[in-house]
């Protein structure tokens, strides 16, 4: 597989926009309409519907698991694969289908990361997990589990050429959570369960 082929087959599977897909089939408001305009699971939650943001969260993830999946079965390299990755979040962020106004990736990069390797991916889900509980801002989770994903990345012996990726995919994720980092310096950032949360 080569570089451009992985980049498009990342970036065509990202661009799949559950969030919306999801709330067209349960009936439900376009998640660009309402709350935060993000369409991604947490503002899917927002409808009251919480089987459909479920469903968007593990078809998020899914496709940038499944892009990395298909990349192995072509018999990508290390880097090919991360590379697919970069393009599933760049898909996610930057989808042709929503004019390229996409979701912030945090359950796409976290589906790379299982992709790259599953203690990566079940680390990086325990860091959200664990600051969101304790906090309950999942800005703040996503932003910590972005902070730590090349470290430890490094100290599970991931190759310099992935951890380089992983690096850009976590460079995207600050940059897309940017609103929220001046709201958490600010105080006005809304936690898990808040109408407003935006995430």
């Amino acid at each position: 597989m080569s570089l451009g082929m992985a980049l498009l087959l990342g970036y065509l599977l990202g661009s799949l926009p559950f969030a919306v897909i999801v709330s067209r089939l349960f009936g439900l408001a376009d998640p660009r309409s309402f709350g935060s305009g993000n369409p991604g699971a947490t503002n899917v939650l927002r409808a009251g519907n919480k089987l459909a943001a479920a469903l968007t969260l593990l078809g998020d993830g899914g496709k940038g698991l499944l892009a990395m999946f298909l990349a192995a079965q072509a018999g990508a390299d290390d880097w090919i694969m991360a590379m697919t990755g970069l393009g599933a979040m760049l898909g996610h962020i930057y989808p042709f289908t929503l004019n390229f106004k996409g979701g912030k990736g945090v359950a796409t990069a976290l589906g790379v990361m299982f992709g790259i390797s599953w203690l990566l991916g079940a680390a990086l889900a325990t860091v959200w997990l664990a600051v969101a509980y304790l906090t309950r801002y999942s800005s703040l989770a996503a932003l910590s589990a972005a902070a730590s994903a090349p470290l430890i990345a490094l100290a599970l012996g991931e190759k310099l050429a992935t951890v380089l990726i992983i690096v850009a995919i976590s460079l995207l994720l600050v940059k897309r959570h940017r609103n929220n980092i001046i709201n958490l310096f600010s105080g006005t950032e809304s936690r898990i369960g808040e109408k407003t949360q935006d995430s």
